[in-house]
């Protein structure tokens, strides 16, 4: 695990190409009916990205996408269909519902923010008096938010994404019911591993079809948090914050640093010793959650190999 070779971002040309889009963490290439997701090694906190890179995080994200979206496949149907590369999915093109499905099961992050502020109706739904940082709701909430092309993504109650038509209700209604089953699902596998899974998001598309698809990454560390079981309880009772294995480390360090993303703050430069924190953190929850250490890929070239692969498997199956 030597090799510090990170990916900032790609460029490729494929035959049948349509399409580039450059997300905060991933580039998607449309090329005819599929698109092929490629994981760099980027960071975004606040909906900006970060100067630094992230040794093995793209890697880890995608290859934490893929064993999730395999475990749940048959229960909840998903865009993905393979993997021929360690930073690379390849799935099913779907448009994209323009919201973003999150449940949350603990007061914490943007939720404890908006509640420390003195909100206490979160997405449309009432939070009570006297809660605590990294409480435990007495069930998981459904907080979503619109899905922004550009800019930050803003919260928006149930009601609101129905009367703006932003999701036709029967469908926001499959929306919801595969959230809630996917959280339950997530949150089952995490307790076999000695972690609860805190608050996740989800996203959602819909195919040529017309079928309601889980589309993008689940349960990895860029789009859910992780507390640690085996003392969780014990520090809250005692006002100690829980361990934990998430991406709000970073964000508390850029809060620390002065930085929440709002005009005229300057980020912050992340050091060599923080990066390589953040590095460590990645690979330990996939080793936790999979049980097996990542086999990192640290090839002198990895767009080379990034682009060999998918076209390797491109032209094998299309």
């Amino acid at each position: 695990m030597s090799s510090n070779i990170t990916i900032s971002g790609t460029d490729f040309k494929f035959k049948g190409q349509r399409n580039l889009y450059k997300g905060k963490v991933r580039d998607v290439y449309t090329i005819d009916d599929l698109l092929v997701m490629v994981a760099t090694d980027r960071i975004s906190a606040f909906d900006y990205i970060l100067a630094r890179n992230i040794p093995h995080k793209g890697q880890v994200l995608n290859q934490m996408a893929s064993y999730f979206l395999k475990e749940t496949a048959n229960i909840i149907p998903n865009w993905w269909i393979a993997a021929p590369d360690p930073n690379v999915s390849i799935g099913k093109k779907c448009t994209p519902y323009k919201v973003e499905m999150v449940v949350r099961n603990y007061l914490v992050g943007h939720a404890w923010r908006t509640y420390k502020e003195g909100n206490r109706v979160l997405c449309g739904i009432g939070l009570s008096e006297g809660l605590k940082e990294n409480q435990q709701f007495e069930k998981p909430i459904l907080t979503p938010s619109t899905k922004a092309d550009e800019g930050h993504d803003l919260d928006i109650s149930r009601e609101e994404i129905i009367a703006r038509g932003v999701v036709p209700e029967l469908e926001y209604k499959v929306l919801e019911k595969y959230s809630l089953e996917l959280f339950n699902i997530g949150s089952n596998m995490a307790k076999e591993r000695g972690l609860i899974l805190v608050d996740t998001k989800y996203e959602f598309g819909k195919d040529d079809k017309g079928n309601i698809l889980l589309i993008d990454e689940i349960h990895t560390p860029d789009s859910s948090r992780y507390f640690y079981e085996e003392d969780y309880a014990d520090r809250f009772s005692k006002g100690l914050a829980p361990r934990q294995l998430s991406k709000e480390f970073v964000r508390e360090w850029l809060i620390a640093h002065g930085f929440q993303g709002k005009e005229d703050q300057i980020m912050p430069v992340m050091p060599d010793s923080f990066i390589k924190e953040i590095s460590e953190r990645y690979l330990e929850l996939y080793r936790i959650i999979t049980g097996h250490e990542l086999e990192v890929f640290a090839t002198i070239d990895p767009l080379e190999r990034i682009k060999t692969n998918i076209e390797s498997w491109l032209v094998s199956n299309t």
